[in-house]
């Protein structure tokens, strides 16, 4: 069974706001992946179909199938690993997650689904205000 990771989406203030910033990586060439410091350890199982779900504003809101993992070394000898990703952004079912550095494993069991395109979310409705307040009550 595959294996996820989970990491927060820095800059980003909505899922639009991530593809816009990935269609400019396309655009330049650059390629889609996320640079981090540290090889996943568990790297065969994420490579079973494993998803980067990433976390906007408090909340998983999207995941990417993640395609690749390539360790290297800059130029001033620090080790990184470039997590490739899958073009396609999959929205899920809103789910709350406390800030964290870095990213983490996500259990299968422990993901949330994903979210079906004909389901409405009350949430993108909602006046921000009315959005940021119930999100730090942990009810969003």
């Amino acid at each position: 069974m595959a294996l996820h990771l989970l990491k927060m989406c820095v800059g980003c203030d909505s899922i639009e706001d991530l593809r816009q910033w990935q269609a400019n990586r396309i655009l330049r060439g650059e390629g889609l992946f996320h640079r981090t410091r540290n090889m996943p350890k568990r790297a065969e199982e994420i490579l079973d179909g494993g998803s980067l779900y990433w976390v906007i504003k408090g909340q998983i809101r999207v995941r990417q199938g993640i395609v690749g993992l390539d360790p290297g070394v800059d130029g001033e000898g620090v080790r990184f690993c470039l997590i490739r990703l899958a073009a396609d952004l999959v929205e899920t079912v809103r789910m709350a997650q406390r800030p964290m550095q870095g990213w983490r494993y996500l259990d299968p069991a422990s993901a949330p689904a994903d979210r079906s395109p004909h389901d409405r979310d009350e949430a993108d409705e909602m006046p921000v205000q009315m959005q940021k307040e119930l999100r730090a009550l942990g009810l969003l």
